[in-house]
Parts: C-alpha cells; sequence; structure tokens
C-alpha cells in the first residue's frame, strides 16, 4: 500500500433513482412535539432583512457523478440543508438561500432566493461545494489501489465533502456529541434560527447562521431550557474562548486550515466538548484537512477490512490513531474523501442498493466483543 497524490485540478464550469435519504433530510413525524423553544428562541435576532427573491433556476456545470446531493445532504455533514422536492435540497451558505436539484439527466442547477449579491452566492456555492476537486479523478485513484472501493464507486458516484464554515461546522458537531440525528437537527435548527432570516422554501423557513457575537449573548440556561442538556456548557463555553481570540474566533478558526493536522486537531481539542473525533470531523468539513478521518466505532468497523489483523480488538484511542494511518496509507491524502464514502455505504439508505457481496467481509469476520454503553453519534447516524 502506498500513498496517492493525484492531480486534482477540475475545470470549473445510485443511477437515476429516488432519493434515498437519512432522517436528516426529513420532516420529524413524531408523536410527541419538539420543546416549544427549540423553535422559538428567547432571544431574538438582532437584526433581519427583507429578502430578495429569484426564481430562475442556473446549470452549475456539475454532473451527477460528480455531485450527488442525495449522497451529500442528508449523510451527517452537515444539518442545515433541507430537502424540499424530488432531489431538490435547500440551504443556506452565509447570507444566501439556495436551492439545488438533479435535472432529469442527473446535472445540477441551481435557484438563489435571497442573496445580497447573485455573483457573490454563486462563488460562495462553488466554494461550499469544493467543486475545485475532481471527484472522478479522485475515485480513479482510490479504485486503483482498492478494487473493494472501485465497486461501491459504481454504485455510490458523487458523494462529496463539503467546505463549511468553521464556526459553523463546529457549532453542529458539538451538538452532535452522543446524538441521534433527529435531536442534533433541532438542536441546530435552534441555534440557526438565532440568526438573521432569510427566507423560506416550502414547510422551511431558513437563517443565516449567527456570528460569535450574537451567540455570545446566549446564556447556558437558555440552551437547556431548549434541550441541549450538557451540550449547552460546551456551546456557551466555547463561544467564550473563541470570543477571547485576539483576532476572533472565526479568524482563529479559519487559520487552523494553514496548519498541519495534527497540530490542528490538537488545537481544536482545547474548545470545550472537542475531542478527537469532532476535531478530525470539523478538520475534514470545513478546514481543508482531506486526510483528516474521524474514528468512532461504526469507522472501527469500516476499517477492520484494512487492518483484518485487529479484528475483534477493542476499539482504543491508541487504535483510533492507527485506523487513521491506515486509511491514510491506503488512499492518500483526500483519505477522509475515501472513508466518507466507505460511511455513507453502510447507511441503512444506501446498503440496501447495494449488492450482498459488499457485505461478505463484515459477515465472516463479526466482532466477538461488542463494545457496551451509549453508542456515539456516528453510529446513531446509522439509526
Amino acid at each position: 500500500m502506498h500513498s496517492m497524490k493525484p492531480s486534482l485540478a477540475m475545470k470549473r464550469p445510485r443511477p437515476p433513482s429516488p432519493p434515498l435519504l437519512s432522517s436528516a433530510s426529513t420532516k420529524q413525524t413524531s408523536s410527541t412535539p419538539p420543546p416549544k423553544s427549540l423553535h422559538q428562541p428567547k432571544t431574538p435576532p438582532i437584526s433581519s432583512r427583507k429578502p430578495k427573491l429569484h426564481t430562475e433556476w442556473v446549470p452549475l456545470n456539475l454532473s451527477q457523478s460528480e455531485l450527488s446531493l442525495p449522497l451529500t445532504f442528508p449523510t451527517g455533514q452537515t444539518f442545515r440543508w433541507r430537502q424540499t422536492g424530488p432531489l431538490q435540497f435547500a440551504g443556506t451558505i452565509g447570507p444566501h438561500l439556495l436551492s439545488l436539484k438533479h435535472l432529469q439527466n442527473g446535472d445540477v442547477s441551481y435557484l438563489i432566493h435571497s442573496s445580497p449579491s447573485e455573483s457573490a452566492a454563486k462563488l460562495a456555492l462553488l466554494d461550499f461545494l469544493n467543486v475545485g476537486i475532481s471527484l472522478a479523478k479522485l475515485w480513479d485513484a482510490f479504485s486503483e489501489n482498492d478494487s473493494r472501493f472501485a465497486e461501491l464507486g459504481k454504485y455510490l458516484k458523487g458523494a462529496r465533502v463539503l467546505r463549511q464554515d468553521p464556526v459553523e461546522c463546529l457549532i453542529q458537531f458539538l451538538c452532535s456529541s452522543n446524538n441521534n440525528i433527529g435531536r442534533i437537527t433541532k438542536m441546530v435548527d435552534f441555534v440557526s434560527s438565532l440568526g438573521t432570516y432569510l427566507g423560506s422554501v416550502g414547510e422551511f423557513e431558513f437563517h443565516e447562521f449567527p456570528s460569535l457575537e450574537r451567540l455570545s449573548v446566549v446564556s447556558e440556561e437558555e440552551l437547556r431550557r431548549a434541550g441541549f442538556g450538557y451540550r449547552a456548557k460546551y456551546i456557551t463555553g466555547t463561544v467564550d474562548v473563541l470570543q477571547s481570540k485576539p483576532d476572533g474566533g472565526a479568524q482563529w478558526l479559519l487559520s487552523l486550515r494553514k496548519l498541519d493536522l495534527p497540530e490542528a486537531i490538537d488545537a481544536l481539542c482545547t474548545l470545550p466538548g472537542v475531542g478527537p473525533k469532532v476535531a478530525a470531523c470539523i478538520a475534514l468539513f470545513s478546514l481543508d484537512h482531506h486526510h483528516a478521518i474521524p474514528v468512532d466505532t461504526h469507522v472501527w468497523q469500516i476499517a477492520k477490512y484494512l487492518l483484518p489483523e485487529l479484528a475483534g480488538a477493542r476499539l482504543t484511542p491508541k487504535l483510533c490513531s492507527r485506523v487513521a494511518d491506515a486509511f491514510v496509507s491506503k488512499y492518500g491524502e483526500y483519505a477522509g474523501w475515501a472513508q466518507t464514502l466507505l460511511f455513507i455505504a453502510e447507511l441503512p439508505s444506501q446498503k440496501a442498493l447495494l449488492p450482498s457481496h459488499f457485505w461478505d467481509i463484515k459477515e465472516k469476520k463479526p466482532a466477538k466483543n461488542k463494545r457496551r454503553g451509549k453508542p456515539s453519534s456516528l453510529d446513531k447516524l446509522m439509526l
């Protein structure tokens, strides 16, 4: 096995089927309504603006093999985009409210619902979607080095890693700690509703994600009343630490893009509530550390075909590091993108589409000792 560094420069601009979505993108249907405060924060947004509406869909010049919306948005990277139609999702990027959808030929088009600048909205969208990285070239490089990935890639084309705003990504993954996708979404909705209202798409309201300044006036008590539990102290504590940074917390987080991955992980772990796995998620999904590998019990199960000699072993911090190293050794500097596809392949909605022989490895080498205790957030994403 060796590290790969494929050329990923891309000219800018499973097969067609109904979208298979995890519960992240669906409307909650529980018979018990969520606490009222999850949708009506006590502290009102600092400001609001009348949204400027647009009505034209514009081609994005991305094929379905470069961007599959159902394989990208409802798969645990972000909890702020909603399915608003067949193969159609809506969400915000900064002050821009947009929709994306697949056309009949699979290509992707976008619609700007609200934005102070259409040109800025498109640039923000292209940056958010990481369009400078060619999935086709990545998939070819991964497939040459891993026959199992080559087979999976045929069924799961277009699973793209997003480039999110670091503050937004950090707060979302603080909400994800030891949680399930329904509660994570409600918590993220509550935090989002503290920001500027941008408009509605279908039955969903959308807000610009609140700034650190806005979040700094939200108390731990208010978050606890909204159902955040112990996570409330992590969010308020992290906001306080970020606010104390000399150049501001948002700029400090952006500066982590320039560090080596171990340094970025160590820096993130100084924030309340951030451990190595959450730090790796933030590094991969917002800080350009494409070889970051978020490791927990589920990713450990995926990794066992890379480390068959460890089948049946219990996951420890030392083994977490070994698992991450195994992914990087196998897939190179974009190992986090490969791990993301392998994770998506395990989601029940996608797993149902794949031939059974993909799971033969897992069935032949079951873990002898099941881990007891509460499942992690990545485990619960599988529910």
